[in-house]
């Protein structure tokens, strides 16, 4: 008589890998969870000239590092991918800092960090992939924590409006520049010293034709010092590493906290006032991206 075999169990889900590479992804979180109050701590410098001053500290110094490691030949990059590079990270960070510059930091942070969000919208037209109904109800839910924020009976200076759009593009631009860089796969991470430079030279052209030079203080030298180094800088090479050799599961779950811990760095700077609006809305967004990220 023949024993019936038995049905192997289902392989389990793996664990998600905390190896080097995934708590270097974890650093450039951290990195970018400071963005908001390192950008608040340089206020009173124009947003062009912020940026300029903060891609020319990053570019410059990954630049040499890259040049240490006799890579240079990295950066002989297509047309398109420095389009794509120097363009991202320009009009991303541009937008941004004039968000800062106009609204209430707080709510202007916030409404940038629907970029998440954006990208799991944008990679169904983009790249082909599959919305279904939890990645949906993920982003209905950042767009209701939008709604509470700006809305709710909420009063906001007249100029408040346009950086609150600034902030909406910023998040626009960073969500298509993240979707559209699966097409320039091959380009390596050294590139993205070039980029930076590029992004440096573009917004000092910029500033020059459009904004008046102000002579930063020590607390906006440092603050602009401090960017270059971290969320204009080693965040960009500490993410790529990440992505690349850590657990990109662990580290897009993780990347849904970054709009709380930055609202409350703000705020515990004083740059803002805690309410009901503002708890709901960071709640609404953290929890739509959870949502959308653990989506199969």
């Amino acid at each position: 008589m023949n024993t019936p075999r038995a049905t192997p169990a289902p392989a389990s889900r793996p664990a998600p890998r905390l190896n080097g590479a995934t708590w270097a992804g974890c650093g450039a979180l951290v990195l970018w969870a400071a963005l908001g109050l390192l950008s608040r701590l340089a206020a009173g410098l124009p947003p062009l000239q912020l940026t300029a001053m903060a891609f020319a500290v990053g570019g410059g110094l990954s630049l040499l590092l890259v040049a240490a490691r006799g890579r240079l030949g990295a950066l002989r990059q297509r047309p398109l991918a420095w389009m794509h590079g120097v363009g991202g990270l320009f009009g991303y960070h541009a937008l941004y800092f004039a968000a800062l510059a106009l609204a209430p930091p707080v709510e202007a942070n916030l409404l940038n960090y629907l970029w998440p969000l954006l990208i799991v919208l944008l990679a169904a037209p983009v790249l082909g992939l599959p919305l279904g109904r939890q990645r949906l109800l993920g982003v209905a839910l950042g767009f209701a924590g939008c709604v509470v924020l700006v809305g709710a009976g909420a009063s906001f200076p007249p100029g408040a409006v346009p950086g609150f759009l600034l902030a909406l593009a910023a998040a626009l631009t960073w969500a298509s520049y993240s979707v559209t860089s699966r097409r320039f796969s091959q380009v390596p991470t050294e590139a993205v010293s070039g980029f930076c430079l590029g992004a440096a030279l573009l917004a000092g052209l910029a500033h020059a034709a459009f904004e008046t030079t102000i002579l930063p203080d020590a607390r906006q030298g440092l603050a602009a010092l401090l960017l270059g180094l971290g969320p204009v800088g080693a965040a960009f090479f500490l993410w790529d590493a990440g992505m690349k050799r850590g657990d990109p599961r662990l580290l897009g779950t993780l990347a849904y906290a970054v709009p709380v811990v930055s609202t409350l760095l703000l705020l515990l700077a004083g740059e803002g006032q805690p309410d009901w609006r503002v708890a709901a809305s960071a709640l609404l967004v953290t929890l739509g991206g959870w949502i959308a990220a653990r989506a199969r």
